[in-house]
């Protein structure tokens, strides 16, 4: 038997019933997994926001949710905000959060503490690198532009655990959102350099706050055609590579497997996890070729 290529699957697959299927997430006596969570979501731009598919399906699931955006994409997180419909009869409050700027992490724990008193868990879904730091000369960036990189795509992780840590249950979860980076990816340079940062603090986190059973986990997701993913030159070549070589396919615009496993690590389903990289790609990351 001849092997399919990275095309003739795609093809192939075209002529027979997706495997990647979507069914309704299974709930206890009519409660959703997260019923009687309070969580913070951040990074909530637009409705094609991954955070955003993560905010509806929390919802969704019973979670009670309040939002955080920074400089002048506050007001569009604000707009976005009322996408997502009301919770306890009023708009879903939205924070002031620059994970830049040091006295929005008490400012910001002191807002989140009114509203919902404490948290149980926060998505990181910042991420961002000035222009010479993506494209085609992985050698042009300066260290200024390197390090505005580390401190938003990296460091700020360790940032919303200052700035929520202290206000968090026993049981909480971080969950953040990842690339892969075991490989060096065409135009994606130093923020590929930041999610191996990423993930670096990721693991230490959870070393640190484990014995408060705080865990803190990342879901390596797929390319998605989000507002970040049109910022990165060249991000036509992961969608034309991705769902012929991932086992399960995969399509750019479907945001859902991502946000449904990130609901599921902010739930108690996964009580003994911690420090893990969960692949949400079609299994992509798995194929040599």
């Amino acid at each position: 038997m001849t092997p399919l290529t990275g095309m003739s699957r795609a093809r192939a697959r075209s002529n027979v019933t997706p495997r990647l299927r979507r069914t309704t997430p299974a709930t206890l006596h009519g409660m959703g997994i997260l019923e009687g969570k309070k969580l913070v979501i951040t990074g909530v731009l637009t409705d094609a926001s991954l955070a955003y598919g993560v905010a509806k399906i929390a919802m969704e699931e019973g979670a009670e949710i309040v939002l955080t955006g920074a400089g002048r994409a506050l007001s569009l997180t604000k707009r976005t905000a009322r996408k997502l419909g009301q919770q306890n009869g009023a708009d879903i409050p939205v924070f002031e959060f620059d994970v830049t700027v040091a006295e929005h992490v008490e400012s910001v724990r002191a807002e989140v503490a009114e509203a919902l008193g404490t948290v149980d868990g926060v998505l990181h879904a910042i991420g961002f690198a000035p222009a010479s730091c993506l494209g085609d000369d992985f050698m042009d960036a300066p260290w200024d532009d390197v390090a505005v990189a580390m401190q938003i795509s990296a460091y700020s992780l360790k940032t919303l655990a200052d700035a929520f840590g202290p206000i968090m249950n026993d049981g909480g979860s971080i969950v953040g959102l990842d690339f892969d980076n075991r490989q060096a990816w065409p135009a994606y340079n130093w923020m590929g350099v930041a999610k191996s940062a990423l993930q670096s603090v990721s693991r230490y986190l959870a070393r640190e706050l484990g014995p408060r059973h705080i865990r803190c986990n990342l879901v390596a997701a797929g390319p998605i055609r989000t507002m970040a993913a049109k910022s990165i030159p060249g991000f036509a070549l992961f969608e034309d590579t991705w769902d012929g070589r991932a086992p399960l396919g995969w399509d750019v615009n479907d945001s859902e497997p991502v946000a449904r496993a990130c609901v599921a690590l902010l739930s108690d389903w996964f009580p003994a996890t911690t420090a893990e990289i969960i692949h949400v790609d079609g299994g992509y990351h798995a194929m040599g070729a």
